[in-house]
């Protein structure tokens, strides 16, 4: 990479791109959040700052995905004892991200540690087919990147910093990773090439993630070093809600609970707190799960 001609002025919204430093065992991966991250937000009522930290969430998410090989879903979830009680945001291998900051509606701070106080940041693993794996670490460093770094450092063999950026239209990421050994067999200029290239991202301004396109941004950090892009792929909102999903979860209450609820209420609705879509299931619909003949069934 040696110049910057002809290149957009702007980040390209809702994509993930990955790269790799040529001559090292290497790799990164940059994502830009505009419309995905704006459709969640304006779901829900949040204020500034809880904004803020879920856009930082949706792009972690999204750079934890890509470094796995599954099909399956990534859930990134901070749970506290501050105004936050509750952050999560799920990614697909297909990159369909949703999110959700619960219990934040007096959340008035703009400060990390405050807004997630005494917080775990859990990492879940969940497969389609094979065993669910979750790592958990304190929320520390004042900063969710600072924690992600130091998930990696105690968690991760391979040595992993991630950079994040959010204000509220747009939210974006840089994640490095040393590769195993291939290219570069010595650990002694395994270790320089990893200092020297993250020493590099470290100076990365927030303005400059949100805004220039990976191949403009990479440029600025890395003009003396041979770096290959790929093709970037394509990010989405997209809740995994159904009404068959919907159903599955009242079946669970059994027989009993069911009942009293449409005793209650006359008919059941649910609303998915994700995206705000309802569902509605009357006696009919739960007629199965009663054990009443003539019920409809849903699947």
């Amino acid at each position: 990479m040696n110049k910057t001609d002809d290149l957009p002025a702007h980040a390209p919204d809702d994509r993930s791109l990955r790269f790799l430093f040529e001559d090292t065992d290497i790799r990164g991966e940059t994502v830009h959040l505009g419309d995905a991250y704006r459709d969640i937000i304006a779901l829900h009522q949040y204020a500034p700052a809880v904004s803020k930290l879920l856009g930082e969430f949706m792009a972690a998410a999204v750079l934890l995905s890509t470094t796995l090989k599954f099909e399956g879903k990534l859930i990134l979830q901070a749970r506290s004892e501050g105004q936050i009680p509750l952050l999560m945001v799920e990614c697909t291998n297909a990159l369909e991200i949703r999110a959700i900051a619960r219990g934040a509606d007096q959340a008035t701070s703009t400060n990390f540690d405050q807004l997630l106080s005494k917080g775990q940041l859990v990492i879940t693993i969940d497969p389609d087919q094979g065993q669910r794996y979750q790592g958990i670490v304190p929320l520390i460093g004042g900063s969710l990147a600072h924690s992600l770094d130091s998930y990696f450092e105690h968690s991760e063999q391979l040595s992993t910093r991630v950079w994040l950026a959010a204000d509220g239209q747009r939210a974006a990421g840089l994640l490095l990773q040393q590769l195993p050994p291939q290219l570069t067999e010595d650990t002694a200029e395994r270790s320089q090439q990893w200092a020297h290239v993250s020493s590099l991202a470290e100076t990365v301004q927030d303005d400059e993630l949100l805004a220039l396109p990976t191949q403009t941004l990479l440029y600025r950090l890395y003009h003396e070093e041979p770096v290959r892009l790929f093709e970037p792929a394509a990010v989405s909102f997209r809740c995994s809600c159904s009404r068959q999903r919907t159903y599955n979860a009242l079946a669970s209450l059994g027989p009993s609970e069911v009942e009293d609820l449409l005793q209650e209420l006359g008919r059941i609705t649910m609303d998915c707190e994700f995206c705000n879509q309802q569902y509605h299931f009357s006696r009919e619909d739960m007629g199965e799960v009663l054990g009443e003949p003539g019920g409809r069934t849903l699947h």
